[in-house]
């Protein structure tokens, strides 16, 4: 099919070349000791135990990091506030903390911290999202001395050292991150140094993160130099015209979010697994990557990108041919009621989030599914609605990005019938509603092994099965993509997106 440049590409490449060349040269519009980042969507809270979004994780690990973190692309965690973590038995587990570990206030980071962290997210009235998380894997968490916290598992877990990626909360409200939350309003937020962090100090400051809803206003605020620096936050159709401006700079790198095509596996057209194939045979994918995404995405066969330690590449491939996904409608009873007339096989919506860009890569898969019969609306909605239809299973097909997939228990949290929404379970993330029994074996079993080659053939397994019975699309790893200003440097683009980046990143004297 035609590829079509969509006409507000042509809107925002004119304005940003106006403002480049009003912009004086050298000249910074940010003050000297903050860095100003633009983001899509606010920020809610920073506190980790009540984190919603995405960003709200990203600004919590900031100010509150974990006993472990883990950002890279492999999933192997490494020791934050923890200096050591010990198996006492398969049930118990001891923490030691770092000596040198202070809240910002001042106060050392103690035993009792973590465990007021813990119980107040297991405690029986808890709000917090990650409280049944918590309940089904930790029986207590108690401090036995200073430094030392014992925890008590219900079932042996090999997800515990990345389960420890959560911050700790002093009882004051305070973190041990390398900054302090001064302020967050709906409209930015704003982070002080804090000087008691035990590692490297920020170069800059203060940072702030503004909320700027629209993609050309947030590339008008970064051209024109009021913002530094945007993550993730540009159209990647974009990019090639953007990075040609004479005072910005970009950079990319590996990323470990999925971007994916959800499929309801009740409904009565998809719930046929030769339905779900067909339209995974009808995308393609390399087409979309390079017309909207420049080539800045890694085609997907899972959860988990290429490189990390459970990784299986011997699954199904779901790569484009439409005479098969025409034979597989035909198998599942679609067919073609009219040959190469205009009559379609089915009709489907199409739920996607009001943002122009993945509104119009909908519209190209949409496209995509009619050279094989499926007649696809897209209809979009503001992130709140559509996310709410998406829970509650009021759709056929939709597209979103998974959180940062660094733990291949995430096939648990997204594959086993157990966590499928309901009224006891509303936030569950198997969405597409999807039932495999030795799928969910499996997963409880990798959950559970200890051992980490018995896990990788769980998992692997585990990848064989739903590439196969294709509940959902995977369809790329859309790479990080950062934009900034030539005077900031230093930052290190982190594979599940997180802001650590900016502890190293500094401004000075660069570009024309």
């Amino acid at each position: 099919m035609p590829w079509k440049t969509h006409p507000r590409s042509y809107v925002i490449t004119a304005v940003i070349a106006s403002l480049t060349c009003a912009c004086t040269p050298n000249r910074r519009r940010t003050p000297d000791d903050t860095l100003v980042l633009a983001i899509e969507a606010a920020m809610t809270s920073a506190d980790p135990r009540y984190a919603i979004s995405n960003w709200d994780g990203k600004l919590s690990k900031l100010v509150y990091p974990g006993l472990t973190a883990v950002d890279t692309a492999s999933g192997e965690p490494r020791l934050e506030l923890a200096s050591k973590i010990s198996s006492v038995d398969p049930l118990t587990w001891d923490v030691e903390l770092r000596p040198d570990a202070k809240f910002s206030d001042g106060g050392e980071v103690t035993a009792a911290d973590v465990a007021y962290t813990y119980g107040s997210t297991l405690a029986a009235d808890s709000d917090s999202l990650y409280h049944r998380a918590f309940v089904e894997r930790f029986a207590s968490v108690e401090a036995i001395g200073p430094r030392l916290v014992r925890f008590r598992l219900k079932d042996p877990l090999a997800t515990f050292w990345t389960d420890l990626d959560f911050g700790i909360v002093s009882r004051a409200g305070k973190g041990a991150g390398p900054y302090t939350l001064a302020e967050l309003t709906t409209t930015h937020v704003v982070l002080d140094r804090n000087s008691t962090y035990f590692g490297a100090q920020p170069k800059v400051p203060h940072v702030e993160i503004k909320f700027v809803r629209d993609a050309s206003a947030r590339l008008l605020m970064l051209v024109g130099g009021s913002a530094d620096l945007i993550q993730n936050g540009v159209r990647l159709d974009l990019l090639d015209d953007v990075r040609t401006r004479p005072r910005v700079h970009l950079e990319s790198g590996a990323s470990v979010i999925l971007t994916y095509l959800m499929m309801n596996n009740v409904d009565p057209v998809l719930k046929d697994p030769r339905v779900r194939q067909a339209i995974a045979l009808a995308i393609d994918r390399p087409a979309i990557i390079a017309a909207k995404f420049g080539g800045r995405a890694v085609l997907a066969t899972g959860l988990l990108p290429p490189g990390h330690w459970a990784y299986a590449k011997d699954v199904a491939h779901w790569n484009r041919d439409l005479p098969r996904a025409k034979s597989l409608l035909d198998a599942a009873g679609l067919t073609d009621p009219d040959g190469d007339g205009p009559l379609p096989r089915a009709k489907l919506v199409y739920k996607t989030s009001s943002d122009a860009f993945r509104v119009s890569v909908a519209r190209v898969i949409a496209a995509q599914l009619a050279e094989i019969g499926l007649d696809v609306e897209v209809k979009s909605f503001e992130f709140a609605t559509f996310f709410a239809d998406v829970k509650k299973g009021t759709y056929q097909l939709a597209s979103m990005q998974t959180s940062d997939i660094t733990e291949p228990d995430y096939y648990f949290m997204y594959f086993n019938s157990t966590r499928i929404p309901s009224a006891d379970n509303p936030d569950g993330g198997n969405r597409w509603r999807y039932v495999n029994p030795e799928v969910d074996r499996l997963t409880a079993v990798g959950r559970h092994e200890l051992d980490r080659d018995r896990r990788k053939a769980a998992y692997q397994e585990v990848q064989r099965l739903v590439a196969a019975d294709v509940p959902i699309v995977p369809l790329w790893h859309e790479d990080n993509v950062v934009l900034s200003n030539v005077d900031v440097q230093g930052y290190t683009i982190s594979p599940n997106a997180r802001l650590g980046g900016l502890v190293t990143t500094f401004k000075g004297p660069g570009g024309p």
